[in-house]
């Protein structure tokens, strides 16, 4: 395994991390989940990404029980969550929000599900227009001084909002956020690499990118049509299908141009685009979603195909995509 600074800060994360979004409690059980975070950890692995708002708690609750099933000693992992969405299917007003009563509340309640006294990462899932910055930093800040959070985050933020929380963090004297939780991949780089470029070297911020093979698209498994066990075949994931497939016509087209290339340099389409993410000096961490053992493996054996995706290979996958 390989180990990246996030960002600026201190912590040291796994180049490929472990995150629980649509799989756990949905298409990976108890025994799966365990078998799957002990490969993960056992490969390097040393961060494992959550949110209240992953079906509905159960993902947390599921990570929480394999966690302390496996007895990892702590400081060999780090674990996160996110805030915003809340972790009901019909959320309350004070249920949901970046607002200071639910950040410290889904803390709290982040951190009985995750069986863990402090939370690693923690991040804003989402900016809540209805919430004052200043008042999230605040709150950040308050969990961090307390010791319950060790770092916190955004994610998909917009770069002004950023800018706007390290402006008053810096004023206020608190805590600022340190990493943002974009997506990221061949087929949607203009966040990552355009509107945040000002933030890596100002703010010092790192960035744990999530849906690195744009959920399935660059593997090539869409095209000749959905498998049944796919995620964009779960149920309340109909917006995931309709943004990649209905709304993006010709994604499935422009991904597969990559296979050409993959089988040139004897990897699969999946190791090409993980490792293209990889290759990016702003990308602290890559989230894996995997669902089956042989599936997370194998995304983990990318670290041994890095050495083929030099320069050129990286400026020909880049123009065959567009």
């Amino acid at each position: 395994m390989q180990y990246r600074r996030l960002g600026q800060c201190g912590l040291q994360l796994s180049a490929f991390s472990f995150g629980a979004w649509v799989t756990f409690g949905r298409q990976v059980g108890r025994s799966q989940a365990r078998e799957l975070i002990a490969l993960a950890h056992d490969r390097g692995v040393n961060f494992f990404d959550n949110a209240e708002t992953y079906n509905a708690g159960a993902a947390e609750e599921l990570m929480g029980d394999v966690l302390a099933d496996l007895r990892f000693p702590r400081d060999s992992y780090c674990v996160s969550s996110k805030v915003y969405f809340g972790a009901v299917t019909d959320p309350k007003p004070t249920q949901r929000s970046l607002s200071r009563k639910h950040v410290i509340e889904a803390c709290h309640q982040a951190l009985q599900r995750l069986k863990v006294d402090y939370l690693d990462l923690y991040f804003c899932h989402r900016p809540d227009p209805d919430t004052p910055i200043a008042e999230t930093v605040a709150a950040m800040d308050l969990l961090v001084r307390q010791g319950k959070v060790l770092y916190w985050g955004t994610s998909e933020w917009p770069a002004e909002a950023i800018e706007q929380a390290h402006r008053i963090a810096r004023e206020q004297h608190l805590a600022a956020p340190v990493v943002e939780q974009p997506q990221y991949n061949l087929l949607h780089r203009e966040r990552v690499e355009r509107e945040y470029a000002p933030l890596y070297d100002t703010y010092g911020m790192g960035t744990t990118i999530w849906s690195p093979l744009a959920s399935g698209l660059l593997t090539g498994k869409y095209r000749d049509g959905v498998p049944s066990d796919a995620r964009l075949n779960q149920p309340g994931y109909e917006w995931l299908r309709e943004e990649l497939l209905d709304k993006g016509k010709g994604r499935v087209e422009r991904a597969q141009r990559i296979a050409p290339i993959a089988e040139e340099l004897g990897v699969s389409m999946t190791q090409l685009a993980l490792a293209w993410c990889l290759a990016n000096p702003h990308v602290s961490t890559v989230l894996l979603g995997a669902s089956k053992l042989d599936q997370l493996a194998h995304n983990l054996d990318t670290l041994d195909k890095l050495p083929a995706l030099d320069a050129a290979v990286k400026q020909r996958v880049e123009a065959a995509v567009g």
